[in-house]
């Protein structure tokens, strides 16, 4: 009897293990220090990969941990034979693994960063945008190609276009930055500004490819994009053997270099974690994976812009479903502190975006418990705004703890304060004296109660009887009291019980203490406008702004800002050298007359 021929899947696995001994070919273990390998490793004839996704993908099981296998990650395997026969190395150079020995001996692991940052545009987006480009046919090629981008992916195709002499167009957002339209424009292509987001710049690019019969390049959702950055996972499986390496951690904003470096790793090393890292204002393939179905988000944060992506692709989510063990989302603090770890291993400034792998490997192994692991983390891209390094450096200490005090204006008051920190280093202090507002009075009353229920049940921890105690808070929070300084300050703590320990301290002292560690509001406007309410803004309230930042967006807000009607009390600005601008004020609006304002 005649046993059944094996599966389309199967034959491509076989196949693939033909291949193991030069894709691999002698590379040992992950050792501490850095791998160099400068030139390809495999001189396969190239091939149109055509349409590489057929058959349908494994469902989701509802959360963002799943257990791929080579049987039913159909997808998976049929993308193999195009990664490996990708075209990138025409252009791109096989990047380094390099050692990390702070992150190694941070993590008690040992970290090795896949350094795509090396790439001739500091991203790993050239190898997608080659790969696309480079199987397009000659009458394509002719016709031009087209693109949108505000950042990496643009400076990719440009880069492909000058050097194939391929007529380009690139539409980017009239937001986007000087510094990214100059970086893309010096490749001699066509930039055009139009959009303020991203969703209206993509309506006109498309029309362009319709009118114009341009090929579209597009960033993630595109199979041979898709195989060029997979071409990652399989530099890195060389580098580290297939056994070198516990698990590896990748940006995620489309899903484009996560799906391919999945779809490569679980298809040659299954028992490889493949965790996928978010920016925690742009969740949006964690969100596509916990609903087992494509989720588009209203908005997304743009710190991370190079992975800031409202919707995941078609693709690039069906791979993902059947590759993608687990997702972690990062705080923008983390990211900087990332940057930061990286700066001190590798002597590079990562951008944001290109950081977040290793945010990420950082929160999973603290997470997990993890030592002793081998892992990789991809350290995607260095195209950093000089801008925004004030911004990078003043969040990147983890370390650092922000509170707020309230306490006695009177001599000995301060040196009292200090010495409840020392020897810890302060990094930060400001104060101003409180003015006595009747509406701060009335206002912080209310929140004491809550402070003071949450005080009391930390009675057991020592210190002041509860009617001293109570009796000092109300007297700052109503204004019964003297006067009293209130002051912002950041100091160095050891971690959360090394913080508990400075505060129960302080409450001893006397002192009314709060942590604005998880305060993003504090954290960007708060530090520069220290000091209680003026009793002379009536009817004052807050309100935070973001808006597109951009050449005269501030002059313009402040003109739309200006009435007759209703008073500027506080106003505070910062540029970051993001994409958005921030702004916090304090307008004196009478109760009944808000709704009218906010409309």
């Amino acid at each position: 009897m005649m046993s059944p021929s094996p599966s389309t899947p199967m034959l491509l696995f076989l196949s693939l293990f033909s291949l193991l001994p030069t894709i691999l070919e002698g590379r040992k273990c992950l050792q501490p220090h850095p791998f160099r390998s400068r030139r390809p490793f495999l001189s396969l004839s190239p091939s149109d990969a055509g349409e590489v996704f057929t058959n349908p993908a494994k469902k989701c099981s509802g959360t963002s941990t799943l257990t791929p296998s080579p049987e039913t990650s159909s997808d998976a395997f049929q993308i193999l034979l195009p990664i490996i026969n990708s075209k990138v190395y025409d252009v791109v150079n096989e990047t380094p693994l390099d050692f990390a020995p702070n992150l190694s001996s941070k993590l008690e692991n040992s970290v090795h960063l896949k350094r795509e940052d090396l790439q001739p545009v500091f991203s790993f987006k050239i190898r997608g945008a080659y790969n696309k480009i480079a199987h397009l046919t000659e009458e394509e090629r002719a016709n031009g190609i087209v693109c949108c981008s505000a950042g990496n992916h643009a400076q990719g195709v440009a880069f492909t276009a000058r050097r194939m002499g391929i007529s380009a167009k690139i539409f980017m957002p009239v937001v986007t930055p000087s510094i990214k339209v100059n970086a893309v424009r010096r490749y001699g292509v066509d930039v055009v500004l139009v959009g303020t987001n991203y969703d209206e710049t993509y309506a006109a690019c498309l029309e362009c490819a319709r009118k114009e019969g341009r090929a579209l390049v597009h960033p993630f959702d595109d199979p041979l994009v898709i195989a060029g950055q997979g071409t990652i996972a399989m530099e890195v499986l060389k580098q580290t053997s297939a056994d070198g390496v516990d698990a590896v951690f990748v940006c995620c904003g489309g899903g484009g270099m996560l799906s391919g470096m999945g779809a490569f790793i679980k298809a040659v090393a299954p028992h490889v974690k493949v965790v996928g890292v978010e920016a925690a204002d742009a969740p949006t393939l964690t969100e596509s994976l916990k609903a087992g179905r494509i989720v588009e988000l209203d908005s997304v944060g743009t710190f991370a812009d190079g992975a800031a992506v409202r919707v995941a692709g078609n693709n690039t989510f069906r791979l993902c479903q059947q590759v993608v063990d687990e997702m972690v989302t990062v705080s923008t603090d983390e990211i900087c502190a990332a940057i930061k770890d990286a700066f001190t291993d590798i002597r590079v400034v990562l951008e944001p975006a290109g950081a977040l792998a290793i945010a990420g490997m950082k929160k999973f192994v603290q997470k997990k418990g993890w030592k002793g692991k081998r892992l990789v983390a991809t350290a995607s891209g260095a195209n950093m705004d000089f801008d925004r390094l004030r911004f990078v450096s003043e969040r990147a200490d983890t370390s650092e703890s922000l509170v707020s005090v309230v306490i006695p204006e009177r001599p000995g008051s301060f040196k009292q304060l200090y010495d409840i920190i020392y020897p810890r280093a302060v990094t930060e202090f400001s104060y101003r004296l409180a003015s006595g507002c009747p509406e701060h009075k009335q206002e912080t009353a209310e929140r004491g109660k809550d402070r003071r229920r949450r005080k009391r049940r930390r009675r057991g921890m020592g210190g002041r009887s509860g009617d001293e105690e109570r009796s000092r808070e109300e007297e700052v929070e109503e204004g019964t009291g003297s006067a009293d300084a209130f002051i912002l300050m950041s100091y160095k703590a050891a971690g959360s019980e090394d913080e508990e320990e400075v505060e129960r301290r302080m409450a001893q002292a006397g002192f009314v203490v709060n942590s604005l560690n998880d305060n993003e509001l504090a954290k960007v406007h708060g530090r520069h406008l220290v000091g209680g309410r003026t009793a002379l803004a009536a009817n004052e309230v807050l309100y935070r702004f973001d808006f597109p930042e951009r050449p005269g967006i501030l002059r313009k807000f402040l003109y739309s800002m200006s009435s007759e009607r209703w008073n500027v009390s506080l106003f505070h600005y910062r540029n970051h050298g993001s994409d958005v601008g921030r702004v916090l004020c304090g307008i004196q609006v009478p109760p009944d007359e808000r709704p009218e304002f906010e409309v």
